[in-house]
């Protein structure tokens, strides 16, 4: 059984610390995702795993075995970075094995491993091309067999889409998510991109600064968050945030035309300022000649996306049907759907319950 486990684990660069006391369980065959803004410690955190990052303080095991201050090659990892890392002067068949041949393995058996990973990746045909006659998805998926053939116990990912167009990352995702279910192994995987966190993850950690902010399944941190940040990152686009007046029971909202919403969680005193947060697709829109006004459409087909300023200057953007989106200039009264309201502490964006 290959999980990892960090126990307060700790990272500083001399007198900064920049990952602060992480407690973190991945359980083994887990899809885990480590999602965040640049600059908040996704991919040191993964590199201390990996071994290329010392760790300052705390414990990183993987499996049962302390593998805190141990060398990279004796952790049992193998990692896909962002940049693919083939040898050009070697055809796909050695950049594949090369790791295999180093290590003294007989040429059978890295035939036969090399083998097994081109069949898994669909790369039979390509096997005595070089790295530059390849796309980029054939040279990520190259290196992801680099790592498969090496055995390892834990599978780790930095941003490896992240230099692929748009129609390649979607197809990546894809075949990376079936990789997973076929062999069944850990894997951690860095991203910037909460589209990708969602569908390719079965837990998914959400850092800022250095903190975990909050850690479980795509589902819940989309419609139960702990806080304003969560909330705001996970979903896309992202969650609308307004200014809310706390009332007996319900809270005023001012870019709803002054509606007051009905609530159960715990405000605070009557008059205090309340964050109000409303999901696009939650918003109901009814013509109205004194409304929010809408500024502009991104269409996409099937769905648009229209952006509205409030009279109170707030800023709203709402998710139609693509046929239904309005037209610019267009006022209307903004309404939220009932039960679809979140409520966040003013001061400490912690999500009031």
């Amino acid at each position: 059984m290959s999980g990892v486990t960090l126990t307060q684990a700790v990272k500083k660069y001399g007198d900064l610390e920049v990952i602060h006391g992480v407690d973190l369980v991945v359980e083994h065959g887990e899809f885990c995702v480590f999602v965040g803004p640049s600059g908040c410690g996704k991919s040191t955190l993964l590199r201390m795993i990996a071994g290329l990052e010392e760790t300052t303080g705390g414990q990183i095991s993987i499996g049962a075995r302390d593998v805190t201050d141990a060398d990279p090659s004796d952790r049992g990892v193998a990692m896909v970075f962002q940049t693919y890392a083939l040898y050009p002067h070697m055809t796909v068949e050695e950049n594949m094995g090369f790791g295999l041949k180093m290590n003294g393995h007989p040429k059978d058996e890295i035939t036969e491993k090399v083998g097994e990973a081109s069949r898994i990746l669909k790369l039979d045909e390509y096997l005595k091309r070089k790295p530059k006659a390849l796309s980029g998805g054939q040279r990520q998926r190259v290196a992801i067999g680099r790592a498969i053939v090496r055995g390892p116990e834990v599978f780790l990912f930095d941003e490896p889409l992240s230099n692929l167009d748009a129609e390649l990352r979607v197809d990546m995702r894809v075949e990376i998510a079936r990789l997973h279910k076929d062999i069944g192994a850990t894997m951690i995987y860095v991203t910037h991109d909460q589209v990708e966190a969602m569908t390719l993850a079965d837990k998914i950690v959400v850092l800022r600064d250095g903190y975990i902010e909050q850690v479980g399944s795509p589902m819940a941190l989309y419609s139960d968050p702990d806080n304003k940040f969560v909330a705001g990152f996970i979903g896309s686009p992202s969650m609308n945030f307004v200014e809310g007046i706390a009332a007996a029971g319900a809270v005023t909202v001012p870019a709803f035309g002054g509606v007051s919403v009905p609530t159960s969680v715990r405000l605070p005193n009557v008059g205090q300022r309340v964050i109000v947060g409303i999901r696009p697709q939650h918003i109901q829109i009814e013509p109205a000649h004194d409304g929010a006004e809408a500024d502009l459409t991104e269409q996409l087909g099937g769905v648009a996306y229209t952006y509205f300023v409030c009279p109170t200057g707030e800023r709203l953007v709402v998710e139609t049907k693509g046929e239904d989106a309005p037209v610019s200039g267009v006022r209307a009264l903004l309404r939220p759907e009932d039960g679809t309201v979140f409520f966040f502490d003013a001061e400490t964006e912690k999500r009031l319950r």
